[in-house]
């Protein structure tokens, strides 16, 4: 399984597969190339590494016994995954669009600071802003172990970090 190494420091690795694929597939082959890095991160044997998903809770992987946390994120033709090995993690991907209700969305998902800070910005910016402020939350609710939801007030406490990508994608790292 050919895949990326985006990050790799205090005990977390960030991978990527770029392809345009069904989602099923997708979801399939970043399964697959998770197992894959982290056994060759870890110098294990594959078979000692197992992916977990249930629907409804955070993925988990499990490393010869030992749970670590993990994380997914597809975005059309790219597909991302996080391991953290001393705790959760989430990470979020997302393609650089102009949202034409970028204010409502912004408001209702993101609070009133973000929708203001976008408000205050030139046209032409907002479009990534605003992709790498929902990544953000995103990856930050998927760190904590919640779903997406509307603004509650309530940024979960985690380490943000922007994952570099070519554009016209953004993401974010939570841990």
């Amino acid at each position: 399984m050919e895949f990326t190494v985006l990050l790799s420091r205090d005990g977390v690795l960030a991978i990527g597969i770029a392809a345009v694929l069904p989602r099923a597939v997708a979801r399939q082959r970043i399964r697959a190339a998770v197992r894959e890095a982290a056994a060759q991160w870890l110098e294990l044997n594959i078979e000692a590494i197992t992916v977990e998903s249930t629907p409804g809770t955070p993925p988990r992987l499990l490393l010869a016994g030992r749970t670590v946390g993990l994380s997914f994120s597809h975005d059309e033709g790219l597909s991302l995954a996080a391991i953290g090995l001393h705790g959760p993690v989430g990470i979020d991907v997302m393609r650089v669009q102009d949202i034409p209700d970028w204010e409502q969305v912004a408001r209702d998902y993101l609070g009133p600071r973000v929708a203001q800070q976008l408000a205050s910005l030139p046209d032409p910016e907002r479009p990534c802003a605003l992709a790498q402020a929902w990544t953000a939350r995103e990856a930050a609710l998927k760190c904590a172990g919640r779903q997406l939801a509307e603004w509650d007030g309530v940024a979960p406490a985690c380490r943000l970090q922007a994952v570099h990508l070519p554009a016209p994608y953004v993401a974010t790292l939570a841990y």
